[in-house]
């Protein structure tokens, strides 16, 4: 009997021992793959910029044309991601941190707001998603302030980098967001970094994407800088173009970390 209950147990220890030796294979092999993929697109859009500093052909100085190229694509779209546009239509710009990790397409489906929370750019279900802008911001209008969304991933990807805006000594080396839209190439200096939550008692920076007067606008710049981590030098003032950046952070069931950067004029 006793060796009937060894048996047993030694058989679901080995079955428990499989399932999650699968789980953990089947984890890494998703952020590899995850990883390869942006790495891909990342490369495209490099060849692309290459091409333009090398002298490739534009037709103004902005580096967007002014009509439909020989494949029907919008030529007003800079050059640089043109070929990603036309894979995905979805796609409204790309954004990039140095020092971290960030280095992605973003997204926007308003009528289906957190689609790439689980998708990836090939449309496919991927928890890693795909970084992308709230439903109520308007990248082409553009808002006041975009909202982009991303996981905290533990690989170190997506916008897990933004966890490096808590060491004050980092903006010093890395004070600029770069994110361009697929019209307008633009950089963003960090104005505040802060930790909040999405309940009742936090800040709830993700509602503020339009000021509907300057009143509006210096509230919402009041209460960032109020619970910013540290003080980082650069405010804005109403009229500016905000970006807003969020990501989970674990220190709270409902934790957020959120970075705001003005646009450089």
């Amino acid at each position: 009997m006793k060796k009937k209950i060894y048996m047993a147990g030694m058989a679901i220890s080995l079955v428990i021992f499989c399932v999650s030796a699968f789980q953990l294979v089947k984890y890494y092999l998703g952020a590899r793959n995850a990883d390869r993929d942006f790495e891909q697109l990342a490369d495209l859009v490099a060849q692309a910029e290459q091409s333009e500093d090398d002298g490739g052909p534009i037709d103004d100085a902005s580096g967007a044309g002014t009509s439909e190229d020989k494949d029907g694509i919008d030529a007003a779209i800079l050059r640089t991601y043109q070929e990603l546009k036309a894979q995905n239509s979805d796609m409204v710009g790309w954004i990039s941190i140095e020092g971290t990790k960030i280095n992605y397409p973003v997204m926007y489906t308003p009528d289906q707001p957190d689609f790439y929370l689980t998708h990836n750019f090939e449309k496919e279900y991927n928890r890693y998603g795909v970084p992308y802008v709230a439903e109520h911001c308007d990248p082409e209008k553009p808002s006041d302030n975009l909202i982009i969304y991303a996981h905290h991933m533990k690989d170190g990807s997506m916008f897990t980098g933004l966890m490096n805006y808590m060491d004050q000594e980092f903006i010093k080396e890395h004070p600029l967001i770069r994110f361009d839209t697929l019209t307008e190439r633009g950089e963003y200096e960090v104005l505040a970094v802060f930790l909040t939550t999405v309940d009742e008692q936090g800040f709830p920076y993700y509602v503020f994407a339009d000021a509907g007067n300057q009143e509006d606008f210096d509230d919402y710049i009041s209460q960032c800088k109020a619970i910013s981590l540290y003080e980082t030098g650069v405010t804005a003032e109403y009229g500016d173009k905000l970006i807003t950046l969020s990501t989970c952070e674990y220190s709270d069931e409902n934790g957020r970390l959120v970075v705001v950067g003005k646009k450089k004029l």
